[in-house]
């Protein structure tokens, strides 16, 4: 395998990114017939999944870099900026000459939220914006919101396949497919190339409906070829399967202000921990700390945490072997 510690980027995050609009809390059912209802607040903030991840990382001392997708249009210039204030390198980030930047919205309800998007140039992100070059450059490649970029997902496996020749690792969160299919077909051939995949616990009982509870889906989804399982659990926790072993972690108890993003910044603790050679319980009780500590603020990114406040809240031991990745591929 080549050498991968002293490449420039510890790591790549390809998918998604957005403003997103947070209003709450929100009535549970809306009031149509052009009626005005006043919220308690409104914030314009970073959004999309991969985006939040990357942003998460780069928080926590990984040198990230980002690649997809925006419009040529104030959203995607506040997108740019936006990664590139919390460190994020966007040389790689395309700005499409013709398709509007993703915009979401995100109706808050209590713990609940629904979320509306409009995809704009999500559908034309592909492999053309996954520079070879920068795979080369990069120790892991993480990509997120599988189902919202149909033509990235249909290449992602050969990505991936050309992420490991090169020496990285790999990790997916598919995140929620809008059409409800959880396309098997679609993702299967991915999963045999990912070395972590990332869902939450409703999208992992979605992609393994056959599997008895949490823990079965993720053993199941082991089975079709990732090296390891992490679902997060919300108020539980979290846990990971590699096919034969359970592995389980507690949440962090914080008091939440806004969850917005919470399993993002998870996914990012996960892989910063990993890359920093963590066991993999440290790994897991280091993400569960990040997912939590997140929702201390409003919007994905706004009370992401470093390191050193990861760790703090975290059972972890910190003697590591720092700059190896646990789970060699």
């Amino acid at each position: 395998m080549p050498e991968t510690r002293s490449r420039p980027f510890d790591l790549l995050v390809v998918g998604d990114a957005n403003p997103d609009v947070v209003l709450g809390p929100v009535p549970r059912d809306l009031v149509y017939g052009q009626r005005e209802q006043l919220v308690e607040r409104a914030d314009l903030v970073l959004g999309g999944s991969a985006a939040i991840t990357a942003c998460g990382a780069a928080r926590l001392g990984l040198r990230v870099a980002f690649a997809g997708r925006v419009g040529d249009d104030p959203a995607g210039a506040f997108v740019r900026t936006a990664l590139a204030a919390r460190g994020v390198d966007t040389s790689a980030l395309t700005t499409d000459p013709e398709l509007a930047t993703p915009l979401t919205a995100v109706l808050t309800h209590g713990a609940d939220r629904a979320i509306l998007t409009a995809p704009g140039c999500l559908a034309a992100t592909g492999p053309q914006d996954v520079p070879d070059a920068l795979i080369a450059g990069v120790r892991h490649v993480h990509a997120g919101s599988f189902f919202l970029m149909p033509r990235l997902a249909r290449a992602l496996a050969a990505v991936f396949a050309r992420a490991r020749e090169l020496g990285a690792t790999t990790s997916l969160d598919t995140n929620d497919d809008p059409s409800g299919r959880w396309d098997r077909e679609l993702l299967d051939p991915v999963l045999k190339v990912t070395d972590q995949l990332l869902p939450n616990a409703a999208e992992a009982r979605a992609l393994a409906p056959d599997a008895e509870g949490v823990a079965g889906a993720a053993a199941a989804l082991a089975r079709r070829g990732p090296g390891l399982v992490v679902v997060k659990n919300g108020a539980e926790g979290a846990l990971a399967h590699d096919g034969s072993r359970l592995s389980t972690a507690s949440a962090v108890p914080v008091e939440p202000l806004d969850t917005v993003g919470a399993g993002d910044s998870f996914d990012a603790g996960f892989l910063a921990a990993v890359l920093r050679g963590l066991a993999l319980p440290d790994a897991l009780a280091v993400a569960c700390a990040c997912g939590s500590l997140s929702a201390r603020g409003r919007g994905g990114t706004a009370a992401q945490p470093t390191w050193d406040e990861a760790v703090g809240c975290a059972p972890v031991n910190r003697t590591t072997n720092s700059g190896s990745s646990a789970w060699p591929t």
